[in-house]
């Protein structure tokens, strides 16, 4: 017996293709960033050392909860609107503007630095992710990205703020 092919992926949505394509481009670009923080915060998170090590350790794990936590639902928004989403560990290092860290050591202060810098530039992302979905009139997208603009800010703020005088 022949099996039937199953069907393409495609989602219902108003959105016209250009608006569905610019929209998900611009979230799979977040998402792989999201990727990318989370698992160097978690580096960090395992790494960090030197007496603040315990509120640095304890801190790190929050943001990287936090940052997975995003991940579905920025998957889910590029399937909602017709779109499709990372498929593997090598598209995302191929969409991934946030830099790995694989330094054998990093000092506590480096570390809380260059992941708020991180964070900032996943806000800049989200910015322009936010003129994109505008545009094409995605507003649940748009709401949503203010959302998770404001939980980055609150990284890059923590992290600054645990940085001073370290």
């Amino acid at each position: 017996m022949a099996k039937t092919p199953e069907p393409e992926l495609a989602t219902p949505t108003d959105l016209p293709s250009n608006a569905v394509s610019s929209v998900a481009d611009a979230l799979n670009g977040i998402l792989a960033d999201s990727y990318a923080l989370y698992l160097k915060t978690k580096n960090f998170h395992w790494h960090v050392s030197g007496p603040h090590f315990r509120d640095y350790h304890l801190m790190l794990d929050e943001q990287a909860t936090q940052i997975l936590g995003t991940t579905d639902a920025i998957a889910e928004r590029v399937r909602k609107t017709g779109g499709t989403t990372l498929r593997s560990i090598g598209d995302i290092a191929r969409r991934q503007t946030i830099k790995d860290n694989d330094a054998e050591f990093v000092s506590a202060t480096d570390m809380l630095a260059e992941l708020r810098d991180d964070n900032l530039k996943l806000v800049e992302k989200f910015r322009e992710a936010k003129d994109i979905v505008d545009a094409a009139k995605d507003n649940a997208t748009s709401g949503i990205l203010d959302e998770w603009t404001d939980l980055a800010e609150e990284r890059a703020w923590f992290l600054f703020e645990a940085s001073r005088g370290a």
